[in-house]
């Protein structure tokens, strides 16, 4: 196990500086946000490099490389659609002038990356573990995973969809499932992340629970919830739909 944390932690760590790379020359280090769910599937395809093909294993990879490849394609369709800088990093950039290519490596790309590598840990525990059969924990947890998945999709259709469509320019989204969940679409990759951990609960390493509980604090308190909706802090639509609309577990409105 302690060779193929090695070898995961450093194949992100390259992974990362080169994405870092790839950022400098776009000048736009929101590209880290689309390289996200890819390097997910890196991860997930190097264990079974590494670790050879089992059934647990291929099924987990293939799961995280759809919900991966899904996210990185929604995301670089909005990229294309409005270019430029993503807002949040786009702040960053001007508050930390002359520093910024430093303290993005490290604040942005390097932390990702750390992230990520914690994130993973129920993909390594069940690479570590050659199985060939299925056992009610895979059921469990796929159920659990497709949940997530249709929530996280569904979301960012009907938000897309909303969107394209000029008349609603400055407005925000409350209708669909949007109606019952502030972020629906953070909700549904937490429950993702909760779904694979179920699935590694095969084997002994409960501890990999650290994987779903980061994200999920991560999208409520620090990434997720808090920065988006700071952009929207003070307009009155928003704050009516905050204060009758769960924030990310959905939930009927209050009123």
């Amino acid at each position: 196990m302690t060779e193929l944390l090695e070898i995961t932690g450093i194949s992100i760590f390259l992974y990362m500086t080169f994405v870092y790379g790839v950022s400098i020359f776009l000048k736009d280090a929101s590209i880290v946000d689309v390289a996200w769910g890819l390097g997910f599937i890196m991860i997930s395809w190097l264990n079974v490099y590494i670790m050879g093909v089992h059934t647990p294993l291929v099924f987990v990879s293939i799961i995280v490389t759809i919900w991966g490849a899904r996210l990185a394609w929604h995301i670089l369709k909005r990229k294309i659609s409005r270019p430029g800088e993503d807002f949040r990093y786009a702040a960053w950039r001007e508050s930390w002038g002359k520093m910024f290519l430093l303290r993005s490596y490290f604040q942005v790309f390097l932390l990702q990356g750390l992230i990520m590598f914690f994130i993973s840990l129920p993909i390594m525990a069940i690479a570590n573990n050659p199985r060939e059969s299925w056992s009610l924990w895979m059921v469990l947890g796929s159920i659990v995973w497709a949940g997530g998945f249709a929530c996280e999709g569904i979301a960012d259709s009907q938000l897309s969809h909303f969107k394209s469509n000029p008349q609603n320019k400055g407005k925000i989204m409350t209708n669909g499932i949007w109606k019952f969940s502030r972020h629906p679409n953070y909700f549904g990759e937490s429950v993702q992340w909760w779904g694979v951990w179920v699935i590694s609960l095969s084997f002994p390493y409960w501890w990999t629970i650290v994987s779903p509980l980061l994200l999920t604090y991560l999208l409520l308190y620090v990434s997720g919830v808090p920065m988006l909706e700071k952009k929207y802090e003070g307009d009155p639509e928003f704050e009516r739909y905050k204060a009758n609309t769960s924030a990310f577990i959905p939930w009927f409105p209050r009123s």
